[in-house]
């Protein structure tokens, strides 16, 4: 892997991990969200305006998607209004690829490789090892429905992004829930929270992703999704630093372990 490549992977990395902390912080999840996901699309409007392609064939996957990314925002909004960060981020990021592979082997019939296999026996210890055998089922259970919704769009875009480039078919994807979660929401809650933190999360969050396509012209998937998932560790660590929570060795060695088993899935 190229040493841009690696660089590029690993900034992602931390924007993503960064944006979530900041999101985490905030008193109102929900109204912070909803105007982080307009000044998302805001910022990705210019790029997706200069680049713009996008087939007839992109619009059933653009429609699929966009209502996972909905319920996506809106669980993790509610996730991080109730529980730890250093609990559901690990859980999160750490099933979704565990899930998407599921999808694929139940609806395309393909066969999971060795390495695949052993990836996700290494992200299920290291989850046991994050939640804990005695903790609660609430908030594990709100992250796993997280992890099941970024599976969803994940294969979806997989399929879709091939009718379109990537800045304009992610800012249609993301139009709708940018207009209906803030609806939702509420007109004083969003204007509430309409402050610069919000604006740098949504800009963040934009960011992260094109990052993650610039990484891609450089090396493999697998390699960029691979380091793309340290995320997971530095989201613990600075859970620990930052919000204080009562993160451990433990903790720590799960989300360390769930790392190794994304890569495992990523270049198995």
């Amino acid at each position: 892997m190229a040493l841009s490549a690696l660089g590029l992977a690993l900034a992602a990395a931390v924007l993503h991990a960064a944006w979530n902390l900041l999101l985490a912080r905030q008193r109102d999840t929900a109204g912070t969200t909803a105007v982080a996901f307009v000044a998302f699309v805001v910022a990705l409007a210019p790029l997706a305006a200069a680049t713009w392609r996008v087939e007839s064939g992109a619009w059933p996957y653009i429609g699929g998607s966009g209502a996972l990314e909905l319920l996506y925002i809106a669980l993790l909004a509610a996730a991080y209004r109730r529980y730890e960060l250093s609990l559901v981020y690990p859980l999160a990021r750490g099933l979704a690829p565990v899930f998407a592979l599921a999808v694929v082997v139940a609806v395309v019939g393909a066969r999971p490789s060795v390495g695949e296999v052993a990836g996700v026996l290494v992200v299920a210890v290291g989850i046991l090892c994050v939640r804990g055998l005695r903790s609660g089922t609430r908030g594990a259970w709100l992250a796993v429905t997280i992890a099941a919704a970024i599976a969803g769009y994940t294969v979806i875009d997989r399929y879709g992004i091939k009718h379109a480039n990537a800045a304009p078919y992610l800012l249609l994807v993301m139009l709708g829930p940018a207009i209906a979660y803030p609806v939702a929401v509420g007109r004083q809650r969003v204007l509430a929270a309409a402050r610069p933190v919000a604006v740098v999360i949504g800009v963040a969050s934009a960011a992260t992703y094109l990052l993650v396509l610039l990484a891609l012209r450089l090396a493999s998937a697998p390699s960029v999704s691979a380091v793309r998932e340290t995320s997971v560790v530095i989201a613990v660590a600075l859970a620990r630093v930052v919000l204080a929570e009562p993160v451990g060795l433990r903790r720590f060695a799960g989300a360390a372990l769930v790392v190794a088993g994304v890569a495992l899935l990523a270049l198995g």
